[in-house]
């Protein structure tokens, strides 16, 4: 039955109560997602301009996303042209207010932008800032992170694009400082959309590779638009994850992305970076003879030091006449020896003094003594002395003791006390 004579009171209300008996004419889908899709609020989106036609006041724009491969078509029409400050030019960075719509003859979908507004490089710079602030409050570079490059890497990664002059000033430069050095080079796109992916995967495979000890992004200088794949979140995020330390070396000096900041060692430029990943073969072996140098003056000072000590040591008189010790000895066991014979005699003459001493008391205390001042003892014939006339007998035969001799006598007379 044709779709003009259909009765719209059979029609389904929904998209779940068609079925192949009873379908949607096509119109009524395209009006249905049309309103469904014209219902969605304005958004304010970010992109680049791969196109720009501008036809009867109206522009076509294709509007590109700044990291994927996505894109979509814009139209601003000419109302909101005629109050643009600034006409869209391919290249273009830029945010528009858009809102979704759907041409339903031929089911195209689209953009419509009621404004459209160049990213100024003010803004840019702002953007970078905030997101960077954001970054360092959680803590992705704090210096307690950074990671100690090796002082001779085995292998050296380097992320840089294909015939570069960065890959040549890293390789060369490298290579005049340490010959044996060796690269593991994976070239990618070092601006533009796939920049950042490209660069990602490559330092995913370099930080699984067990050989390569260190890895370098390296990129020359550029426009602040070119170098902002090296300032994107993802990428950053991947490098602060990395297991292996990795050296940013992007642009110049005055250039600083985010990436320098997450870097555990941050290059001013690509040549900088081949100086400061590996050492000066040159520089090493003058250290070395320095050091042979100083090892020399410091064993020769060790030596001239001892030997002095011994000539010292073999001056002094202990050594240089050995028997000085025997003598000095000897002559004080002498002195030692006449000194205790002094004593000795001092001491013996005391007590000769003191025996004749003792003698002379005894002399004086002794009954010979008394005998020899005219007394004398007399003694019983047992031997006994007599000192009590009472005791004796008369005509008892007695002897008498005199201080020369001794004589016996007998007793004729008595008088007691």
């Amino acid at each position: 039955m044709p779709m003009e004579s259909r009765n719209p009171d059979t029609m389904p209300l929904t998209a779940g109560e068609t079925s192949p008996e009873n379908p949607w004419p096509l119109r009524i889908l395209s009006e249905k997602l049309k309103q469904h899709i014209e219902n969605s609020p304005f958004s304010w989106v970010e992109g680049q301009l791969l196109e720009a036609n501008i036809r009867n006041g109206h522009a076509y724009l294709t509007l590109r996303d700044v990291d994927a491969d996505y894109s979509f078509s814009v139209t601003v029409w000419s109302s909101v042209m005629r109050g643009l400050e600034t006409k869209p030019e391919v290249g273009a960075r830029v945010v528009a207010r858009v809102k979704p719509s759907l041409y339903t003859k031929t089911g195209r979908l689209s953009l419509n932008a009621t404004d459209l507004r160049p990213v100024g490089l003010g803004e840019l710079l702002a953007r970078l800032e905030r997101l960077r602030q954001a970054l360092g409050a959680e803590g992705l570079f704090s210096p307690e992170h950074k990671k100690a490059l090796p002082v001779l890497p085995r292998t050296i990664g380097l992320i840089t694009g294909r015939d570069s002059d960065a890959q040549k000033d890293v390789v060369q430069n490298a290579t005049l400082r340490w010959p044996a050095v060796r690269f593991r080079v994976i070239n990618t796109a070092v601006q533009g959309r796939d920049a950042v992916s490209q660069v990602m995967a490559a330092l995913d495979e370099l930080d699984r590779d067990p050989q390569v000890d260190v890895i370098v992004i390296a990129r020359g200088g550029g426009a602040l638009e070119d170098l902002l794949p090296f300032s994107a979140e993802e990428l950053v995020r991947a490098v602060f994850a990395a297991h292996t330390p990795v050296v940013s070396a992007i642009g110049h000096e005055a250039d600083r992305p985010i990436l320098d900041d997450v870097a555990d060692l941050r290059a001013s430029t690509p040549t900088d970076a081949a100086k400061r990943i590996v050492p000066d073969l040159n520089e090493e072996f003058a250290g070395l003879a320095q050091a042979r140098q100083r090892l020399d003056r410091a064993v020769n000072h060790l030596l001239d030091r001892e030997a002095m000590l011994i000539s010292s040591l073999r001056a002094r008189p202990v050594l240089a006449t050995p028997e000085t010790i025997i003598t000095t000895r000897r002559e004080e066991l002498m002195r030692w020896k006449e000194r205790s014979g002094q004593l000795l005699r001092h001491r013996v003459e005391r007590a000769q003094d003191e025996i004749r001493h003792l003698a002379l008391q005894v002399r004086a205390l002794s009954p010979q003594q008394t005998l020899d001042r005219g007394y004398s003892v007399t003694q019983r014939a047992d031997g006994s002395v007599v000192r009590d006339a009472a005791e004796l007998h008369l005509g008892e035969a007695v002897q008498v003791r005199v201080a020369a001799g001794k004589f016996g006598a007998a007793v004729n007379h008595i008088e007691p006390q």
